[in-house]
């Protein structure tokens, strides 16, 4: 399994980015979470195989339609990352 926390910044709130995010992910079977933050990014954390994260994180650099990312900052995590949530199937959070 392969665990990554990714932080986006751009046109990512306002366009369906979480909700996009969450289709994507649980039609690829991975785990994790999607949320707003209040600085205006959207946070997410995937975990599956390693194949499939790759998929997803190339996914999102570009997004739904109407988004627009201008920096996608990618960190290898552990599980534990999984801790607000995901563990069982892939969630849309409250903003934090």
């Amino acid at each position: 399994m392969r665990y990554v926390h990714v932080m986006l910044r751009g046109r990512v709130q306002g366009v369906g980015y979480r909700a996009w995010c969450a289709r994507e992910a649980e039609g690829r079977g991975l785990l994790g979470f999607a949320r707003n933050r209040r600085s205006g990014a959207v946070e997410a954390v995937f975990a599956g195989p390693p194949d499939v994260v790759e998929a997803m994180l190339a996914a999102c650099r570009a997004g739904p339609a109407g988004a627009r990312v201008d920096e996608m900052l990618v960190h290898e995590v552990s599980e534990a990352a999984l801790a607000a949530g995901g563990r069982e199937r892939f969630i849309v959070l409250e903003t934090l």
